[in-house]
Protein backbone atom coordinates (compact mmCIF):
# COMPACT_ATOMS: atom_id res chain seq x y z
CA UNK A 1 0.00 0.00 0.00
CA UNK A 2 1.43 3.27 -1.18
CA UNK A 3 1.06 6.85 1.09
CA UNK A 4 -1.89 7.70 -1.43
CA UNK A 5 -3.96 4.53 -0.96
CA UNK A 6 -3.15 4.77 2.79
CA UNK A 7 -4.72 8.00 2.65
CA UNK A 8 -7.79 7.35 1.01
CA UNK A 9 -7.95 4.22 3.41
CA UNK A 10 -7.61 6.20 6.49
CA UNK A 11 -10.06 8.58 5.42
CA UNK A 12 -12.53 6.58 4.33
CA UNK A 13 -12.15 5.06 7.72
CA UNK A 14 -12.41 8.82 9.48
CA UNK A 15 -9.05 8.52 10.94
CA UNK A 16 -7.18 11.27 9.93
CA UNK A 17 -6.62 14.71 11.63
CA UNK A 18 -5.30 17.70 11.46
CA UNK A 19 -3.18 18.62 7.81
CA UNK A 20 -3.54 14.44 6.83
CA UNK A 21 -7.24 15.21 6.84
CA UNK A 22 -7.11 18.38 5.43
CA UNK A 23 -4.96 17.25 3.00
CA UNK A 24 -7.62 13.94 2.08
CA UNK A 25 -10.38 16.70 1.79
CA UNK A 26 -8.31 18.82 -0.69
CA UNK A 27 -7.93 15.85 -2.67
CA UNK A 28 -11.24 14.62 -2.60
CA UNK A 29 -12.54 17.81 -4.08
CA UNK A 30 -10.05 18.37 -7.08
CA UNK A 31 -8.68 14.86 -7.58
CA UNK A 32 -11.57 12.64 -9.11
CA UNK A 33 -9.04 9.34 -8.98
CA UNK A 34 -8.28 9.94 -5.47
CA UNK A 35 -12.11 10.37 -4.61
CA UNK A 36 -13.49 7.29 -6.54
CA UNK A 37 -10.14 5.25 -4.54
CA UNK A 38 -11.77 6.31 -0.86
CA UNK A 39 -15.18 5.24 -2.76
CA UNK A 40 -13.98 1.95 -3.44
CA UNK A 41 -12.70 1.48 0.14
CA UNK A 42 -15.88 2.42 1.61
CA UNK A 43 -18.01 0.49 -0.62
CA UNK A 44 -15.52 -2.79 0.83
CA UNK A 45 -15.86 -2.05 3.99
CA UNK A 46 -19.78 -1.21 4.09
CA UNK A 47 -20.25 -4.52 4.70
CA UNK A 48 -17.80 -5.08 8.13
CA UNK A 49 -19.12 -2.04 9.21
CA UNK A 50 -22.83 -3.12 9.25
CA UNK A 51 -21.46 -6.17 11.67
CA UNK A 52 -20.48 -3.04 14.54
CA UNK A 53 -23.33 -3.89 17.41
CA UNK A 54 -26.02 -1.80 18.01
CA UNK A 55 -25.41 0.43 20.95
CA UNK A 56 -28.32 2.69 23.16
CA UNK A 57 -26.67 5.77 23.45
CA UNK A 58 -26.84 7.55 27.50
CA UNK A 59 -28.42 10.22 28.21
CA UNK A 60 -25.40 11.82 29.58
CA UNK A 61 -24.74 12.06 25.49
CA UNK A 62 -27.98 13.40 24.71
CA UNK A 63 -27.43 15.90 27.65
CA UNK A 64 -23.93 16.84 25.90
CA UNK A 65 -25.92 17.31 22.27
CA UNK A 66 -28.43 19.50 23.81
CA UNK A 67 -26.22 21.45 25.44
CA UNK A 68 -24.38 21.70 22.19
CA UNK A 69 -27.58 22.97 20.25
CA UNK A 70 -27.92 26.00 22.08
CA UNK A 71 -24.82 27.50 21.93
CA UNK A 72 -25.20 31.10 20.63
CA UNK A 73 -22.60 31.15 17.64
CA UNK A 74 -23.46 31.07 13.96
CA UNK A 75 -23.03 27.71 12.55
CA UNK A 76 -21.50 26.38 15.96
CA UNK A 77 -24.70 23.89 16.55
CA UNK A 78 -24.32 21.97 13.39
CA UNK A 79 -20.40 21.61 13.67
CA UNK A 80 -20.39 20.39 17.73
CA UNK A 81 -23.75 18.05 16.83
CA UNK A 82 -21.83 16.40 14.09
CA UNK A 83 -18.58 15.77 16.42
CA UNK A 84 -20.56 14.48 19.40
CA UNK A 85 -22.69 11.86 17.07
CA UNK A 86 -19.30 10.98 15.38
CA UNK A 87 -17.51 10.38 19.02
CA UNK A 88 -20.57 8.41 20.09
CA UNK A 89 -20.56 6.06 16.64
CA UNK A 90 -16.76 5.62 17.04
CA UNK A 91 -17.12 5.00 20.80
CA UNK A 92 -19.98 2.04 20.23
CA UNK A 93 -17.61 0.40 17.88
CA UNK A 94 -13.92 0.78 18.19
CA UNK A 95 -12.74 -2.76 18.31
CA UNK A 96 -15.17 -3.43 14.72
CA UNK A 97 -12.95 -0.28 13.65
CA UNK A 98 -9.61 -1.02 14.89
CA UNK A 99 -10.03 -4.57 13.15
CA UNK A 100 -10.55 -2.78 9.58
CA UNK A 101 -8.30 -0.64 10.57
CA UNK A 102 -5.71 -3.87 10.52
CA UNK A 103 -7.47 -5.36 7.84
CA UNK A 104 -6.15 -2.68 5.54
CA UNK A 105 -2.51 -2.73 6.35
CA UNK A 106 -2.26 -6.46 7.14
CA UNK A 107 -4.05 -7.99 4.10
CA UNK A 108 -4.00 -5.32 1.19
CA UNK A 109 -6.60 -5.55 -1.25
CA UNK A 110 -5.69 -8.60 -4.34
CA UNK A 111 -2.31 -8.91 -2.34
CA UNK A 112 -1.48 -12.72 -0.57
CA UNK A 113 -1.89 -12.58 3.62
CA UNK A 114 1.60 -11.64 5.00
CA UNK A 115 3.30 -13.94 7.09
CA UNK A 116 5.04 -11.86 9.28
CA UNK A 117 4.84 -8.48 10.48
CA UNK A 118 1.58 -8.85 10.52
CA UNK A 119 -0.32 -5.76 12.73
CA UNK A 120 -1.98 -6.68 16.26
CA UNK A 121 -5.06 -5.15 17.82
CA UNK A 122 -6.60 -4.77 20.72
CA UNK A 123 -9.45 -3.53 22.34
CA UNK A 124 -9.78 -2.34 26.08
CA UNK A 125 -12.86 -2.03 27.68
CA UNK A 126 -13.57 0.96 29.80
CA UNK A 127 -15.05 -0.61 32.92
CA UNK A 128 -18.96 -2.10 32.40
CA UNK A 129 -19.91 0.76 29.87
CA UNK A 130 -19.89 0.13 25.87
CA UNK A 131 -16.59 2.58 25.67
CA UNK A 132 -13.22 0.96 24.24
CA UNK A 133 -9.86 2.14 23.90
CA UNK A 134 -8.91 0.38 20.40
CA UNK A 135 -5.06 0.10 19.71
CA UNK A 136 -3.54 -1.31 16.34
CA UNK A 137 0.55 -2.42 16.63
CA UNK A 138 1.86 -1.64 13.32
CA UNK A 139 5.02 -3.74 13.21
CA UNK A 140 6.60 -2.87 9.97
CA UNK A 141 6.85 0.85 11.04
CA UNK A 142 7.09 0.82 15.06
CA UNK A 143 3.92 2.56 15.17
CA UNK A 144 0.77 2.69 16.98
CA UNK A 145 -2.75 3.79 16.36
CA UNK A 146 -4.59 4.34 19.33
CA UNK A 147 -8.11 5.15 19.00
CA UNK A 148 -10.35 6.81 22.11
CA UNK A 149 -12.69 8.86 20.67
CA UNK A 150 -15.36 8.21 23.05
CA UNK A 151 -13.75 9.53 25.97
CA UNK A 152 -13.94 12.46 27.88
CA UNK A 153 -11.27 14.01 29.96
CA UNK A 154 -12.52 14.68 33.53
CA UNK A 155 -9.42 17.75 34.27
CA UNK A 156 -7.89 15.52 37.32
CA UNK A 157 -6.58 12.58 35.50
CA UNK A 158 -4.47 11.52 32.60
CA UNK A 159 -4.73 7.71 31.41
CA UNK A 160 -1.66 6.13 30.32
CA UNK A 161 -1.16 3.17 28.00
CA UNK A 162 1.36 0.39 29.28
CA UNK A 163 2.91 -2.82 27.77
CA UNK A 164 3.55 -5.66 30.31
CA UNK A 165 6.47 -7.73 29.29
CA UNK A 166 7.24 -11.27 30.08
CA UNK A 167 8.97 -10.38 32.63
CA UNK A 168 5.88 -8.87 34.24
CA UNK A 169 7.34 -4.92 33.96
CA UNK A 170 4.77 -2.49 32.50
CA UNK A 171 6.60 -0.17 29.76
CA UNK A 172 4.73 2.88 28.83
CA UNK A 173 3.33 3.60 25.59
CA UNK A 174 2.40 6.62 26.14
CA UNK A 175 -0.56 8.97 27.62
CA UNK A 176 -4.22 8.21 25.99
CA UNK A 177 -5.77 11.56 24.46
CA UNK A 178 -9.84 11.13 25.32
CA UNK A 179 -11.69 12.61 22.32
CA UNK A 180 -8.94 11.87 19.94
CA UNK A 181 -7.28 8.98 17.68
CA UNK A 182 -3.29 9.37 17.52
CA UNK A 183 -0.29 7.75 15.44
CA UNK A 184 2.54 7.08 18.33
CA UNK A 185 5.95 6.00 16.80
CA UNK A 186 7.78 3.38 19.47
CA UNK A 187 11.46 2.93 20.30
CA UNK A 188 12.47 0.13 18.26
CA UNK A 189 13.34 -1.54 21.83
CA UNK A 190 10.04 -1.20 22.64
CA UNK A 191 8.34 -2.13 19.62
CA UNK A 192 10.38 -5.48 19.56
CA UNK A 193 8.86 -6.03 22.53
CA UNK A 194 5.74 -6.22 21.52
CA UNK A 195 4.08 -9.54 19.82
CA UNK A 196 0.70 -11.62 19.52
CA UNK A 197 -0.66 -12.38 23.29
CA UNK A 198 0.81 -9.23 24.96
CA UNK A 199 -0.79 -7.45 27.86
CA UNK A 200 -1.46 -3.98 28.14
CA UNK A 201 -2.82 -2.48 31.20
CA UNK A 202 -4.20 1.02 31.09
CA UNK A 203 -3.77 3.22 34.28
CA UNK A 204 -5.09 6.26 35.98
CA UNK A 205 -2.44 8.82 36.47
CA UNK A 206 -1.42 12.46 37.02
CA UNK A 207 -2.35 15.10 34.56
CA UNK A 208 0.24 14.30 32.45
CA UNK A 209 1.20 10.93 32.83
CA UNK A 210 3.38 9.14 35.65
CA UNK A 211 6.25 10.99 36.64
CA UNK A 212 9.33 10.51 35.13
CA UNK A 213 11.05 7.13 36.52
CA UNK A 214 7.74 6.62 38.42
CA UNK A 215 5.76 3.16 38.64
CA UNK A 216 2.44 2.57 37.25
CA UNK A 217 -0.32 3.71 38.63
CA UNK A 218 -3.79 1.91 39.74
CA UNK A 219 -5.06 -0.33 36.78
CA UNK A 220 -8.42 0.78 35.36
CA UNK A 221 -8.87 -1.42 32.80
CA UNK A 222 -6.93 -4.25 30.54
CA UNK A 223 -6.56 -5.82 27.19
CA UNK A 224 -4.15 -7.76 25.07
CA UNK A 225 -2.60 -7.57 21.76
CA UNK A 226 -3.99 -10.62 19.04
CA UNK A 227 -3.50 -11.06 15.35
CA UNK A 228 -6.94 -10.75 13.64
Amino acid sequence: MNERSRLAAEHALGLLTGEEAMQARGLMASDADFAAEVAGWEERLAPLMDELPDVEPGPELWNRIEAAMAQPSEGAEVVTLRKRVRSWQLASGLSAAAAVALALFAFPIGGPAPTQDAPLVASIPIGDTQLRVGVTFLPERDELLVSASGLTADGVHDHELWLVDEAGQTRSLGVVEPGFERRVTLEPTLASAIANGSDLVLTREPLGGAPAGASAGPVVASGEFAKI
